[in-house]
């Protein structure tokens, strides 16, 4: 027998002759054989409890547990459904029944431990792709899972939108997870934080409910996804903080080919956090479930009773693939993979039950049988179960209950300016004021965005209150639990955000400049704008970001001058706003708070102090929907769509070229997601001319796709080929003379009505 064929044998044995060769060891039953990384030992820290000692409870020593019978046998049974209905979507997967695989394998002890150890429906879940077991444990039914790996419509988890495995379950606090391994971590933070937060805001104590005084957050990751950055970030904060939250790492050595030294400077990630303060520390193999147990309950405990986060290093193996994409012979030798065949879990605990008397070898083949009978008649009944419509795709987009672009978020026909007239930054901070006082739920934090984190000081200086001024005394008016500051971290602020908004909370956050949005994009397009969709509609995630952009600063430069809208526009999920002025800024943004779609709120710093763009205060419930643009001039022979900086400047050009004799039409969309298109139909039609004028660069950018749906919908209309004005397709510079040629200015778009008038 080749060693590939043994190794074989040892994972992947009948359970029925697994019991009777595992009591032939009684040795290695009663002390199994450590798992090959050598062993860390217990961290104390400071201030917390010893180790060993739960509420004055000396742990047991090893082997001894307290657990009766029926306990004992329902751990086991748990663990044992878990490997099998990997083993039943392995089966489904080989007949093309199903289309992927990921198995919990190996990982089963500490997760039956863990789901023991926590309360479903109570605590807060955000499980990564291994936690089978704990799903199970919490109550999900084989059946459930098993119409994840089908695809069926009624399947819990997403509705047939994600691969098996990426669990989610609105009964049982399980919130929807993705495939980007980590970004489960931050919104976890999010959402222990949404409980700490509450706790301070008396106007919220009486009006949520689902929040309790001891509720923990649960999160799990494997040992690879340590090297994220998240990571780091949501310990940092829920450290800082002191927040409930529950680290598991499921430690099986790799992260798919890569083992851990590789992964991991000394190849214990435990050992590298042990400065967070705050942070209980603990190791265990998390191949045992009792040792587990102790351990996930002292970590548990330590989080109910708010002395801070814990985090559980959990010793585990895979004993198959990393799924059934990859093929482990390929980098792990056959000595290493036998090594975790004796390591089983499964196996091995149920040889204990059969050591300690619990259970006799054919009662535990009788509980083996049951399983394998219910797992047949639920992959029977999930088989047989109907797809998702066709027609559903587009469903859950954005929300089905709440139409910003309708007539209940357009007061613009009741408009009463009050007041002096005021900048961009003065409505856009009347808006947040007026909204934060009504709706305690709003919550404002980014970077610099407070008056002052140290409170002793508030009424000696005159505050920050964000770079640009635009968050100036909100901290002051409603208290530094509701306006914050953050680390400089922009992941870290929305991915927070969204834990906050899947709980009910209202986060309105900044990410300080445009330029440096990019670290949060995982966050955004990976989890903001998909939750809804991917969960269909269990969970959202209606958080509103508003970022400062554009250029025509006069030293911006390259990174504080971009626009890039396009990248984000083409996000399904995301709503996207763009004001070119003070009195629309106000209305939108209030639109956007309101609304329960993520929103990404754009406002142009070039625009922020401008004298011709002030306005007069519109009144606390000014709105404008989204998607409808705005005729800020009429005009016959030339149409320019355009948003943004570039309104004042296609305006000044429609002046110009009217003492030429040409009648210029100026439109601005003011939403880019979405966007008029029955205005830009109206414009073009009586113009039968038209220019698209952005900041954002001319290739690929929005207007490309303005432009490109003009020319195919609307071509007989078209009396001359459609003109773009945009950037130079390169970067903003510093020296004014080169920021002038890159950028359109007036006499680029007055330009472009000449030639297209001419054509």
């Amino acid at each position: 027998m080749n060693t590939d064929t043994k190794v074989l044998k040892l994972v992947r044995k009948s359970e029925a002759s697994a019991a009777e060769a595992l009591t032939e060891q009684p040795q290695e039953t009663a002390a199994p054989k450590p798992v090959p990384v050598e062993r860390p030992k217990p961290v104390q820290v400071p201030g917390a409890k010893p180790m060993h000692m739960v509420k004055g409870t000396a742990a047991k020593s090893k082997g001894e547990h307290d657990l009766d019978r029926k306990t004992l046998l329902e751990m086991y049974r748990t663990m044992y459904l878990s490997r099998r209905l990997d083993d039943k979507e392995i089966q489904l997967k080989g007949q093309n029944r199903i289309y992927f695989q990921i198995s919990g394998a190996g990982h089963e002890a500490v997760l039956v431990a863990a789901g023991m150890a926590l309360k479903p429906g109570y605590d807060w879940f955000y499980p990564y792709y291994r936690d089978r077991a704990l799903c199970l444990q919490l109550g999900m039914t084989p059946l459930e899972q098993l119409l994840a790996a089908v695809g069926a419509e009624a399947d819990p988890n997403s509705h047939g939108r994600q691969m098996p495995s990426h669990w989610g379950h609105k009964k049982l606090n399980i919130v929807s997870q993705s495939s980007p391994t980590g970004t489960q971590l931050l919104q976890a933070v999010g959402s222990a934080e949404s409980s700490y937060r509450i706790n301070l805001i008396d106007d919220l104590k009486e009006r949520f409910e689902g929040f309790h005084d001891d509720e923990v957050t649960y999160v799990s990751l494997g040992d690879g996804t340590s090297s994220e950055g998240e990571f780091w970030e949501s310990l940092n904060t829920a450290c800082n903080l002191k927040l409930p939250v529950v680290f598991l790492v499921e430690d099986n050595g790799y992260a798919i080919s890569v083992p851990v030294e590789v992964q991991t400077a000394g190849g214990d990630v435990s050992k590298l956090v042990e400065g967070f303060p705050s942070l209980y520390i603990q190791r265990c193999d998390g191949t045992d479930p009792i040792e587990s147990l102790e351990v996930m309950r002292r970590a548990v405990q330590y989080c109910r009773d708010r002395k801070g986060p814990s985090l559980v290093h959990a010793k585990v193996i895979r004993p198959y693939s990393h799924s059934l994409s990859d093929d482990e012979r390929l980098y792990r030798s056959d000595e290493e993979r036998a090594t975790d065949a004796e390591q089983d879990p499964v196996k091995r605990f149920g040889a204990r039950l059969i050591d300690e008397g619990v259970i006799d070898q054919n009662g535990l083949q009788r509980i083996k049988d049951d399983i394998d009978r219910e797992v047949a008649a639920a992959a029977d009944e999930a088989i047989a179960s109907s797809q998702p419509p066709v027609e559903s795709v587009t469903k859950f987009v954005f929300s089905p209950d709440v139409d910003p672009t309708s007539k209940a978020f357009d007061t613009e026909d009741k408009l009463e300016l009050t007041g002096s007239p005021g900048t961009m930054v003065d409505l856009i901070n009347r808006c947040l004021h007026t909204e934060m006082e009504r709706d305690p739920r709003i919550i404002v934090f980014g970077e610099d965005v407070a008056d002052c984190s140290r409170e002793q000081y508030l009424e000696t200086v005159k505050g920050k209150g964000g770079v640009f001024k635009v968050t100036a005394n909100l901290q002051r008016k409603f208290g530094s639990a509701r306006v914050f500051n953050s680390p400089l971290a922009e992941a870290n602020i929305v991915g927070r955000a969204i834990g906050m908004a899947t709980r009910g909370l209202k986060p309105v956050v900044e990410i300080q400049f445009f330029d440096y949005i990019w670290p949060a994009m995982h966050q955004i397009r990976n989890e903001l704008a998909l939750m809804r969709w991917r969960s269909g509609n269990e969970w959202t995630a209606p958080v509103v970001i508003r970022v400062p952009v554009g250029g025509y600063l006069k030293g911006g430069a390259v990174y504080h001058s971009q626009s890039g809208v396009s990248t984000f526009t083409q996000i399904p999920g995301l709503r996207v706003i763009y004001p070119s002025n003070a009195l629309d800024a106000n209305g939108l943004l209030r639109t956007a708070i309101r609304c329960d779609d993520p929103v990404m709120f754009l406002e142009h710093k070039h625009l922020y102090r401008q004298a011709y763009n002030k306005s007069q205060y519109p009144g606390s419930e000014f709105m404008i929907p989204l998607g409808k643009a705005k005729r800020v001039r009429e005009g016959e022979d030339v149409s320019i769509i355009t948003y943004g900086a570039l309104v004042q400047r296609s305006l000044v050009a429609a002046k110009q070229a009217e003492r030429d004799g040409m009648s210029v039409e100026v439109i601005d969309l003011r939403s880019l997601v979405p966007y008029d298109w029955n205005a830009i139909v109206e414009s073009v039609k009586k113009t039968n001319r038209v220019i698209v004028a952005h900041e954002d660069s001319l290739s690929f950018g929005y207007g490309a796709e303005i432009a490109a749906r003009i020319a195919s919908d609307l071509f007989e209309h078209l009396d001359a080929p459609v003109r773009r004005v945009c950037a130079m397709d390169t970067f903003v510079a510093y020296a004014p003379v080169l920021e002038d040629a890159i950028l359109p200015q007036i006499g680029d778009v007055a330009k472009a009505i000449v030639e297209v008038k001419a054509y």
